[in-house]
């Protein structure tokens, strides 16, 4: 199922990973970087498993998850952004507990003290913009186009994990695969916590 976004430079429609061709999303990780050599397995797996896997196990495993090309498949993860038919971008989105390095992550939990395996909040902790198409207000789309598939898909609450920095300083480290806290206040989010000079916690309850 699709769903439109409107921008500041056009419409940006979002398609679940498992609607469309590998081929697609593909074109938004790229052949170098970080999108490219980690395909959001950091995420899903303990440190020594992720240091230890090959570059392409890891893509091997993604494949499996986001089900390209099958739109029947029962699960999925994450949505693509197209603009003018162009695949543009990635978000990552499906029930928290799915992100295993979450559960661990001291950060996403200081002053809360909730079930982390509950399946009826999902999260958003990552997304790829397509090199070329960055700078051009997509972020704010991605996370809108990830909400509305987890409120499809039965989600009592979305959470983001995203970055700001001070004025003047820069993402010097890819950091901001976790998106600008500006993206997800503009989406509705609102902060939980604030565990770090830069990371913050938000919430969208649906």
């Amino acid at each position: 199922m699709t769903t439109t976004v409107t921008t500041r430079d056009g419409a940006v429609t979002f398609r679940p990973a498992n609607e469309v061709p590998w081929d697609d999303l593909d074109l938004v990780f790229g052949e170098r970087g970080d999108p490219a050599t980690c395909h959001c397995q950091w995420l899903k797996t303990f440190d020594r498993e992720f240091t230890d896997m090959p570059n392409d196990e890891r893509t091997r495993r993604f494949r499996a998850e986001v089900g390209c090309d099958d739109p029947d498949a029962r699960d999925t993860t994450g949505v693509v952004a197209y603009r003018d038919g162009e695949p543009v971008g990635w978000a990552a989105v499906e029930p928290r507990p799915a992100f295993v390095r979450l559960r661990r992550t001291r950060v996403a939990w200081a002053g809360r003290d909730e079930d982390r395996t509950d399946e009826s909040v999902w999260a958003i902790p990552c997304f790829v913009v397509r090199k070329g198409f960055r700078r051009q207000g997509l972020s704010h789309a991605l996370v809108v186009g990830a909400v509305e598939h987890a409120r499809r898909n039965g989600a009592r609450a979305v959470e983001g994990y995203p970055m700001q920095f001070a004025p003047g300083k820069e993402d010097v480290w890819g950091e901001l695969f976790v998106g600008p806290r500006s993206a997800f206040v503009a989406a509705g989010f609102r902060e939980l916590t604030h565990p770090t000079a830069r990371r913050y916690v938000m919430r969208l309850d649906l």
